[in-house]
């Protein structure tokens, strides 16, 4: 098991790796050896919970495919492991932000006296405005 949060784990074998050729920096092995990770979590075997899920698919965007799968590519280092690693430190952080469930909005009325500002505030505005237009001079 991924260990995520305290409570949110995912199940490893819902996780796949496949190295690819890297188009980044490698020198003479960026033709020969595949430094690139792709890194894929099946969301139907990863045992998410439904709320978790659907907030990860949104988060997801681009890299969700249509077989329910996310697909993450690392290619900025020059060997598998730190590829490797930074591909599951991201998939890491994804889920981590999908498990954070968003804080509902309680709508609340005005107090008495923010509407009384509001409404001086406006009165005050006008004057103003009023005392602009001074008549035929100011034409």
């Amino acid at each position: 098991m991924i260990q995520v949060t305290r409570t949110l784990s995912i199940d490893e074998r819902a996780v796949e790796e496949t190295f690819i050729r890297a188009s980044g920096p490698g020198g003479q092995n960026v033709n020969k050896v595949e430094t690139a990770v792709q890194l894929r979590l099946s969301l139907d075997r990863a045992g998410l919970p439904p709320g978790v899920r659907a907030r990860l698919e949104k988060l997801a965007g681009r890299r969700l495919t249509l077989d329910g799968e996310i697909l993450i590519t690392s290619q900025q280092h020059r060997t598998q492991e730190r590829n490797r690693a930074e591909a599951m430190d991201a998939l890491i952080k994804l889920v981590q932000r999908a498990a954070v469930a968003p804080i509902r909005r309680v709508a609340t009325k005005p107090t008495y006296g923010s509407k009384l500002r509001r409404l001086e505030e406006k009165a005050h505005r006008s004057g103003i405005k009023r005392g602009r237009s001074g008549g035929r001079d100011g034409e």
